[in-house]
């Protein structure tokens, strides 16, 4: 079966594969390298521009490495998950110290460096050098799970190491780049998570899940469980310039090295810590509260509107602290932060 899936697979994509996609251009370890990365956890339709706008910025290695951590995330801000931007900066950091600027070709050395997981190595081998690699990414793992119809969460142990045995025989001797290309395709395309289009899938035909009527059911969802609840306050200060006064959060944690407003457990302790930094202000505004998903919890946020009259009582440190105005400061902006932003340069000015 093997032989024949791939064989089925390969002619399938030569006319309905996926050609033109940017990281499909000039192909090198270093454009699948960031494309993969980008392509974790986002859509191919968000990943496009983004992917132009880093390599307008970033055309190599050596340029990104040499960047500096702010401007890198500022090209992030938007795709989330952020540890990536801060990992694929170490990373290429990496490459030019220890491995003479260019990307290693072997699977333990690669894996070995920040960000890059068995799969992104595998996607980078094959598709940049030919090799015969494995992947196993979230459409890969959903292709396989119906076609063979393995039971249970991928997010197990046991179930993760039944469908990397699974990809690595299947995987051919030869046509690797393809190959790999090819089965990302079908997944994105047909083998969908919602609505999968059996009928025009070129290895229905001896797809389990199809067989017992269960392609709905696989891959099995992740177990669901109540996702906890934070709240917190953020404070936005605002001068006369209208500008805002932004932290730049630890590289540790969520929003790792972007800006944000300072935070809060609630308004009272936010009046406390303005009266101390700054000698004069005007009322406090409670402004709409939004919301914002992680994968682990939800935060609630209370934004809380002040407008200087004043200048601050003293300076805090410059490398932690900014005044920020429509992109005057370098560096990457959290998601609910920019929501804020857009919403007060929405309202009707005074």
């Amino acid at each position: 079966m093997p032989q024949s899936f791939s064989k089925r697979l390969l002619h399938w994509s030569q006319v309905h594969g996926r050609h033109d996609l940017p990281w499909q251009q000039e192909i090198s370890d270093y454009r699948v390298w960031i494309s993969e990365v980008m392509l974790q956890q986002t859509q191919v339709d968000t990943v496009i521009p983004y992917f132009q706008r880093f390599m307008r910025s970033f055309p190599n290695i050596e340029r990104l490495a040499s960047a500096s951590q702010d401007v890198v995330l500022e090209h992030w801000s938007g795709l989330g998950y952020y540890a990536r931007g801060r990992n694929l900066h170490k990373t290429a950091q990496i490459v030019i110290a220890e491995h003479q600027g260019k990307m290693p070709q072997q699977l333990e050395q690669l894996v070995a460096l920040p960000g890059i997981g068995r799969s992104t190595a595998g996607a980078m081998l094959s598709i940049a050098h030919g090799q015969k690699q494995a992947i196993l990414d979230g459409n890969v793992k959903r292709v396989l799970a119906r076609h063979s119809a393995i039971e249970g969460w991928y997010g197990q142990a046991k179930v993760l190491q039944q469908l990397w045995a699974i990809a690595e025989k299947l995987t051919p001797n030869k046509d690797n780049a393809a190959y790999t290309q090819a089965i990302m395709d079908l997944g994105a395309t047909l083998c969908t998570r919602r609505r999968p289009q059996c009928e025009q899938c070129p290895v229905a035909i001896d797809c389990l899940a199809r067989q017992q009527g269960v392609q709905d059911q696989l891959p099995t969802a992740k177990p669901k469980k109540k996702i906890p609840q934070r709240e917190v306050c953020m404070l936005l200060i605002r001068n006369e310039a209208q500008e805002f006064y932004m932290q730049r959060r630890p590289n540790k944690g969520i929003w790792g090295g972007l800006l944000s407003f300072p935070e809060f457990s609630d308004s009272d302790q936010a009046r406390q810590w303005l009266a101390t930094h700054f000698l004069a202000n005007g009322p406090l505004q409670l402004l709409k509260p939004l919301s914002h998903t992680f994968s682990h919890f939800q935060l609630q946020i209370t934004p809380v509107l002040v407008d200087l009259t004043g200048a601050p009582e003293q300076v805090m440190e410059a490398e932690q602290w900014v005044w920020y105005k429509d992109g005057s400061a370098t560096g990457g902006i959290a998601a609910p932060v920019q929501k804020i932003l857009n919403r007060l340069n929405a309202r009707p000015k005074e």
